[in-house]
């Protein structure tokens, strides 16, 4: 949920504009992307990264929060690459100090990778809340427009941004949104489908990736803020019955998934709620 639909820049090197991106004065490195080169400035100096490279870093952020160690397929499968031109990329990006590799399991970010992951991830999730709060853009829009407009945007502009619309903590769909000094609220959420019969939950977020799911999720109100009761799951990977409000609601199973709940008590307080599997997109 990402907020990371990294597809478009990774599979290419052009930039928003549709211009082909040129290598910078003092490039660390290429590689291939399909067929033009990725250039990379000196990363450990604080250097520009380039769009591919910074989906690759937010892609692999995504991946480790929900699996640990992120694989060349897991990579290749989220950025819908060859796994060929991920191995490449990821020795390069190892190289800059960026990645480490885990032996037998894939690699995770460095924390120099995990700053310039959180950074990219800050800008897509304050456009995506400026979008709606400033613009009024609804939710099932902002995620594309994130997308194409997260690598052009400047650190400065997404300040102001973020200033402007009160320094949301949030994006329209509940991901947090990093500080700028690089923290994040990384605490790991249930999905609604793990949720037990007769538990009360309050929606926290929702995957981001798919304008009709969050189009029918919104018209069943089953949105972030929202406080459900579980009543019951139907057997055999039957859909989970939920009151909303004084209405009753059937979501698959599936659909279930893709939205992540904290338990609550009958007060409205938060209640520990245990470990599951980090959230999806």
């Amino acid at each position: 949920m990402h907020g990371c639909s990294c597809r478009r820049s990774a599979a290419g090197s052009d930039d928003v504009s549709g211009r082909p991106r040129t290598a910078p004065a003092g490039a660390g490195f290429g590689t291939r992307l399909g067929d033009r080169a990725v250039f990379v400035t000196g990363a450990k100096g604080g250097d520009e990264l380039t769009a591919p490279v910074e989906d690759y870093l937010k892609a692999i952020y995504e991946i480790e929060r929900r699996e640990g160690a992120a694989a060349t397929n897991d990579i290749a499968q989220r950025l819908s690459i060859a796994p060929a031109s991920v191995s490449g990329m990821v020795r390069r990006l190892a190289d800059q100090g960026l990645l480490a590799h885990e032996p037998y399991k894939g690699v995770r970010l460095t924390s120099a990778g995990r700053r310039a992951a959180l950074r990219t991830i800050r800008r897509h999730r304050v456009i995506e809340a400026y979008l709606t709060r400033a613009l009024g853009y609804p939710w099932d829009r902002v995620h594309e427009e994130a997308e194409r407009l997260e690598h052009a945007a400047s650190d400065e502009l997404i300040d102001r941004m973020a200033s402007a619309i009160g320094e949301p903590e949030v994006d329209p769909h509940g991901a947090p949104i990093p500080t700028r000094e690089g923290s994040v609220d990384e605490r790991r959420l249930v999905s609604l489908a793990e949720v037990a019969p007769t538990t009360r939950a309050r929606i926290v977020r929702v995957s981001d990736e798919d304008p009709g799911m969050l189009r029918y999720l919104a018209e069943m109100d089953i949105v972030p803020g929202t406080e459900v009761v579980v009543e019951g799951r139907q057997p055999f990977g039957g859909p989970v019955v939920l009151r909303v409000g004084s209405v009753q609601r059937t979501v698959g199973l599936e659909l279930a998934a893709h939205v992540r709940v904290e338990t609550v008590g009958a007060d409205g307080t938060a209640e520990s709620t245990p470990e599951g599997r980090d959230e999806r997109g």
